[in-house]
């Protein structure tokens, strides 16, 4: 029995020797660090991985150390940090090692009342783990900074990431909006908000269904109570879900709407410009029967340049402003008034059954608009001209309208300012010579197909020829020769005035250059061109270039120079008279006839106009007047030339009255260059022969 009992017993003992040394083999090859720490504390066991993962744990085995020993030894040195083996057995967790890897300790208690604590490395989970969280950290502020509200929903329309200007653009308090709430739960807080009054649940759901329209991406604008525009647009997910970004495009819809705006309204007066004016018209034309014509008024301001010029644009823009408003409230609402630039405005008059339909409005246009203005610091008064073209009947294009409108404006402007003037088809045959005339005068100018004639001006003093007037001629190619009267006010319409005037200054030094040195020449000078800021320029060039000295060329201005601008005035003609060239005043008493021009300008010279010479016989009291110029010349030490002598009668009267010089076709008429010679050679005898 008893051996029985033994051989059992060492069976056992076997037994348990087998497993214990499977047990153990079984530690030591697991990939997981195993610690085996009995009731008292001691570590009784520690399997190769537990040893590499921690640093001193073969001596703590070794030496039987207890974790409640260890602790107090810590206690006891504060500045020493606890082993890696201590800190990972003390409780359960993960727990970074000196060397900077993870390890996650999970304990399991024995029966005994110790425990097991099983030890793996997670340093790439943890690693994967701190890129993930650096990855949703970035994201979370890329969306807290979005310009763009943004709200992300899975395939059961639950939101699942909403971000922080979702909450700023709908005024919604923190946490009025999180994840897990349904797409309804999302729109009715933000009707809560008040962002929506008057506007139920399933309103705006089916607004947003209809954003997305046969699986296209669609953008819904959205006005909120606040009165501001949100763009929604809304785009599938691959799982089912759809993401929706929300954009405040309220500055940028009220820009484009100012771009629109601008783009068919004039900036200065918001009134309709050319291109909405056309669109009027046309429309107009379209809708226009036998029974209901329109008229088209083309209406330009008379003298406006001097009020914006003198007093400044700031005061001509508030004054084109309040002419605006003044043409829009003699219309009716289905009337259009528009502007096309600087001081000119287009009326379209619908509803004209006859001509008078449109004067009556042509009349009150002329009488409200040509009130007195009260401005800033200033009252000014200006009136109308207007040009007036009738639909059907003168056109059926908006083109064609605009322009008789415009041809008849500029008849009107022409003949009567202040009044008004229908189209007429005779109109359009002068607008047309007219344009021709501009053109052959501008290619005339390039190509200098100009001449320049010579009038001999008398000097009864010395009974000699003792100068000549240069005066301009135009010997047109198909017209023949083109008076200067109707030549020169297109020039300066057309700004070649200036250049033409330079060139007749060039023309007559560079031929008085070659005439005996007694004899000096006349230019005329234009108010356009005397109030150019090159006029003393080019006479100093022309003086230069040519050789002529400066006493032998005098300068005539009229009157009308004077009144636009006298201190710049005075500075030019003193600036002329410091070159030693002499300076009259052409056509006297024929303009505004101050006496205050004579003593305030630096004159050498009057001329008498030939309209007072032509009547000096005639017991009409002219003879009284030319005396009185006469003696007022020689008064302030002034030369006087009578223009327009033709008769020896007049002559003689002029010599009796001391009148200096005369000039006139009793002498010669205007002669071209060659003759010059033979007019110098039969009143002044034989002289040295011209260069």
């Amino acid at each position: 029995m008893r051996s029985t009992i033994q051989a059992r017993a060492q069976g056992e003992a076997d037994q348990h020797h087998v497993a214990e040394a499977l047990v153990t083999d079984a530690l030591q090859t697991s990939r997981e660090g195993v610690v085996i720490v009995a009731a008292d504390g001691r570590i009784a066991l520690a399997n190769a991985q537990a040893l590499l993962f921690f640093d001193g744990l073969d001596a703590a085995l070794a030496a039987g150390s207890s974790l409640s020993e260890t602790a107090d030894g810590v206690r006891d040195r504060r500045e020493a940090a606890p082993a890696d083996w201590f800190r990972a057995l003390a409780q359960d967790g993960d727990v970074r090692l000196t060397d900077g890897r993870w390890l996650r300790v999970r304990r399991s208690v024995t029966r005994q009342g110790g425990f097991i604590a099983l030890c793996s490395d997670v340093s790439l989970v943890k690693e994967q783990e701190n890129r993930l969280t650096l990855t949703n950290l970035r994201l979370g502020a890329a969306l807290d900074n979005m310009s763009q509200g943004l709200c992300l929903y899975d395939a059961q329309n639950r939101l699942m990431v909403v971000n922080r200007r979702y909450s700023e653009i709908y005024g919604l308090a923190a946490g009025a909006v999180v994840p897990g709430m349904t797409a309804q739960e999302v729109v009715s807080a933000c009707i809560a908000a008040g962002n929506h009054p008057g506007c139920d649940l399933d309103a705006l759901l089916r607004q947003q269904r209809e954003a997305l329209r046969n699986g296209e991406r669609q953008t819904l604008f959205q006005e909120l109570s606040d009165g501001r525009i949100v763009a929604i647009d809304r785009r599938e997910a691959a799982d089912g879900g759809f993401v929706a970004t929300y954009e405040d495009v309220t500055e940028r819809r009220r820009a484009e709407a100012r771009i629109a705006f601008l783009a068919h309204h004039d900036m200065l007066t918001g009134l309709p410009n050319r291109v909405a004016v056309g669109q009027q018209i046309d429309m107009a034309v379209a809708q226009a029967g036998r029974d209901q014509g329109f008229a088209v008024f083309a209406i330009d301001l008379d003298d406006f340049r001097p009020v914006n010029e003198t007093l400044g644009h700031g005061i001509g823009d508030e004054l084109l402003v309040a002419v605006a408003n003044r043409l829009t409230a003699c219309v009716r609402e289905i009337d259009c008034v528009a502007r096309l630039g600087a001081d000119e405005f287009i009326v379209v008059q619908r509803g004209v059954d006859r001509p008078e339909d449109a004067a009556v409005l042509a009349r009150r246009l002329i009488e409200v608009v040509g009130a007195p203005y009260s401005l800033t610091n200033h009252n000014i008064r200006v009136g109308l001209t207007i040009g007036i073209t009738l639909a059907p009947g003168d056109g059926t294009s908006c083109e064609k309208l605009l322009k008789n409108a415009e041809v008849a404006l500029d008849r009107g402007k022409a003949e009567a300012r202040g009044a008004f003037r229908f189209f007429e088809p005779a109109m359009d045959a002068r607008l047309q010579a007219r344009r021709i005339l501009e053109r052959d005068l501008r290619d005339a100018l390039a190509r200098e197909a100009f001449e320049v004639y010579y009038q001999p001006i008398y000097s009864l003093e010395t009974d000699r020829i003792c100068g000549f007037e240069a005066l301009l001629r135009w010997n047109h190619p198909v017209r023949g020769f083109i008076s200067p009267a109707e030549f020169i006010p297109i020039a300066e319409e057309l700004g070649l005035i200036v250049p033409l005037g330079e060139w007749v200054l060039r023309r007559a030094c560079e031929e008085a250059a070659r005439w005996p040195d007694e004899l000096k020449v006349a230019v005329n000078v234009s108010a356009v061109q005397f109030t150019s800021a090159s006029l003393v320029t080019a006479v100093r060039e022309a003086l230069r270039r040519t050789g002529l000295p400066g006493r032998r060329l005098e300068l005539e201005i009229t009157e009308t120079v004077l009144v636009a601008n006298p201190g710049v005035t005075t500075a030019i003609l003193h600036s002329l008279r410091a070159l030693g060239v002499r300076v009259a005043m052409d056509d006297f008493g024929t303009g505004y006839s101050s006496l205050s021009y004579l003593r305030s300008f630096p004159f050498d010279k009057i001329k008498i106009d030939q309209s007072f010479v032509r009547d000096l016989c005639v017991k009409d009291g002219t003879d009284f007047i030319v005396r009185a110029v006469i003696g007022l010349g020689a008064s302030l030490g002034m030369t006087t030339t009578a223009e327009g002598v033709e008769t020896e009668a007049q002559l003689a009267h002029l010599r009796a009255e001391g009148c200096d010089e005369v000039q006139g076709y009793l002498f010669s008429r205007p002669v071209p260059v060659p003759e010059v010679a033979t007019i110098i050679r039969r009143w002044n005898g034989d002289l040295k022969a011209i260069a």
